[in-house]
């Protein structure tokens, strides 16, 4: 690995690589967030013919990508090689054309305007260049491309259970309207209508303890999750 791609990302825990390749991060994190980006998407069409999966760590988005925006080809970024050894894996299930590459999101190796759909979940919050992966990711994405951005915010990330188990540049963490306001500033659009704050059970302190014993769910909180459909102007 070249010293530009290892400090543009901060490396996982020995946990955390094994937790993100657990059915729990497939069920409850990947696809969830997949369905949900879904239904925010405006203007959606049937196919998104070239998808970028930025930050794809060990390939578990690649399926649920496919069965929802029917790419003709997918291409899978990521800073980490041994994510990549495992993403190889999941590829060689599918039937798309998947090309997966060792870089660095803020310096990526493609074309201008070469992308129809932009795919970063749990990304950002790894990442110690965020505004630079940004720019070029509208860099990449044709106009009118769609963005789609999962993240976690900094009331989870700085959360006693995420402090201890995983691991992240906390002075960089944000939250939600901050997350909003980044991506809009850099050439995306996006209407309240094309964002979601989910409140999961497993981004909450108690896990979702409170709600199962029948307290509900708060009302006046801090927002742990942010998913927004944006298009590239």
């Amino acid at each position: 690995m070249n010293h530009a791609v290892e400090n543009a990302v901060v490396p996982e825990t020995r946990f955390g690589f094994w937790f993100l390749g657990t059915q729990t991060w497939v069920i409850h994190v990947v696809q969830a967030a997949v369905n949900d980006l879904d239904r925010l998407i405006p203007a959606r069409k049937s196919s998104y013919p070239v998808i970028l999966d930025a930050g794809c760590g060990q390939g578990k988005a690649f399926k649920p990508l496919i069965e929802h925006f029917a790419p003709e080809r997918l291409i899978g970024v990521d800073a980490e090689e041994a994510c990549l050894q495992l993403a190889h894996k999941e590829a060689a299930l599918e039937s798309v054309p998947i090309e997966l590459r060792h870089g660095d999101l803020a310096a990526l190796d493609l074309p201008d305007a070469s992308v129809d759909l932009l795919f970063c979940h749990q990304t950002l919050h790894h990442l110690t260049q965020q505004e630079a992966a940004l720019r070029e990711f509208h860099r990449v994405l044709r106009p009118g491309g769609l963005l789609l951005i999962a993240e976690s915010t900094r009331a989870y990330i700085h959360s006693w259970i995420i402090r201890y188990l995983f691991r992240h540049p906390m002075h960089l963490q944000r939250t939600a309207d901050e997350y909003m306001a980044m991506v809009r500033a850099h050439g995306f659009e996006f209407g309240p209508q094309n964002v979601s704050l989910p409140y999961l059970w497993w981004s909450r302190p108690d896990l979702g303890l409170k709600q199962l014993l029948g307290f509900g769910v708060p009302v006046q909180r801090e927002e742990t999750l942010v998913n927004v459909a944006a298009i590239r102007k």
